[in-house]
């Protein structure tokens, strides 16, 4: 009875080690007493117990949370930057052979990339042209990790953390660059209004009896208002006539 039990275990783990099934975006990597022989799968995968041994891959890509690296800015500004890295196994043979673990060996060079590369940028590069910086880091870490198997299809940077002190500076440059655009948008405004202003002076010089049509008109505006006493300047053209007559 015991003999049977225990032939029954020993077929299960036989078994076990025989058959093994991988899914869609898996791969086995088949070793055979030590030496690669190829990759299998997906579905179900018969092996040799004992003698073969399968590794495991995924082919999905694989989100790689890059920790917040110290980094000194060309123009000798201390900030904290972190990142996002996107990558997939293309080659489940060599992300095996040719490196020992994959995923640590890929979040080891984007680590030191980030800080070599944004070492190589001032601050106000680094926060206005994040798009270019980060398609050179992409290219980068990319061309290190071809060799393992390893396609990074994408790197962005989350997030750059400035010390208090340069972000109150930061502050101050902004509001000084919004109090200067509107004082040139004042100026151009004062500029166009007097040259307005000199198109109708010349305009009114040539006809002058719109200058006095124009107080006459002033004289009607003011009159509206509740106002006991008006002041207003007669042209000495209207009197002319007059004079003229007199004499």
């Amino acid at each position: 009875m015991y003999s049977i039990i225990a032939l029954i275990i020993i077929v299960i783990i036989v078994l076990s080690t025989m058959i093994k099934i991988l899914r869609e975006y898996e791969r086995g990597v088949i070793f055979r007493l030590g030496r690669f022989i190829g990759i299998k799968g997906p579905g179900l995968i018969l092996l040799i117990p004992f003698i073969d041994r399968m590794v495991k891959v995924g082919l999905r890509v694989v989100t790689l949370d890059v920790p917040p690296q110290d980094v000194i800015t060309k123009d000798n500004v201390s900030v904290s930057v972190n990142a996002v890295a996107y990558f997939r196994p293309f080659d489940a043979a060599k992300a095996i052979i040719e490196v020992e673990n994959y995923l640590y060996a890929t979040s080891q060079i984007a680590q030191t990339t980030l800080r070599s590369v944004l070492g190589e940028y001032e601050l106000d590069d680094l926060l206005m042209k994040r798009d270019l910086i980060n398609h050179r880091l992409q290219k980068i870490i990319d061309e290190q990790t071809d060799p393992w198997g390893i396609k990074v299809s994408m790197v962005e940077i989350k997030h750059v953390d400035i010390p208090e002190s340069m972000r109150r500076a930061i502050a101050r440059q902004a509001e000084a660059e919004r109090e200067r655009r509107a004082k040139i948008i004042h100026a151009e405004g004062e500029s166009q209004a007097a040259e307005k202003l000199r198109e109708a002076a010349e305009v009114l010089g040539r006809t002058p009896i719109s200058v006095q049509l124009r107080f006459l008109q002033t004289l009607t505006e003011i009159a509206t208002e509740k106002n006991s006493t008006i002041v207003f300047p007669i042209p000495i053209d209207l009197l002319t006539s007059f004079i003229k007559k007199k004499d």
